[in-house]
């Protein structure tokens, strides 16, 4: 029990790294045609970056579904548990909080929330391919902190 809950926590963890790196090296990469779509302004609720999520959803589905059907597999739906609970945590910070594509009014005085939304917006200041930064979800250095960030 305690290995599966570290398995799924592990999972939600090493999730912030690998979509630090694919957001980093692959949306803002060979798969900018689909990651533009954010960066622009649009009408409508969706965006070609969304199909993003839908493979990272099909795949921990997968993966649940491999892991609960084949016993010797069963530490795969863990691991499809770890990325749908990272995939919920980002729907709601990023879709939700960030860039309200869902109307609900949320505010906060945390700083560690406030310095994580700072750097989301200053990764959209630039709507090109390059020279964008900030590829977190989880993680923000503390140069994202108001007090720290010019020009803002």
């Amino acid at each position: 029990m305690l290995l599966n809950f570290l398995l799924v926590l592990g999972t939600f963890v090493f999730m912030e790294g690998f979509a630090w790196f694919t957001h980093k090296y692959i949306m803002h990469g060979i798969m900018w045609n689909w990651h533009e779509s954010h960066h622009v302004h649009h009408k409508g609720w969706w965006e070609t970056n969304d199909l993003f999520g839908i493979i990272f959803g099909v795949s921990a589905t997968g993966l649940i579904v491999v892991g609960s059907e084949v016993e010797a597999l069963r530490w795969l739906m863990y691991v499809g548990f770890g990325i749908t609970l990272y995939g919920i945590g980002y729907f709601l910070f990023h879709d939700v909080i960030v860039h309200r594509r869902v109307k609900i009014k949320f505010k906060t005085s945390n700083r560690y929330l406030n310095r994580i939304i700072r750097a989301h917006y200053i990764h959209h200041k630039v709507h090109e391919r390059d020279g964008a930064e900030a590829f977190g979800f989880l993680y923000a250095p503390k140069k994202y902190e108001k007090a720290s960030v010019k020009g803002e």
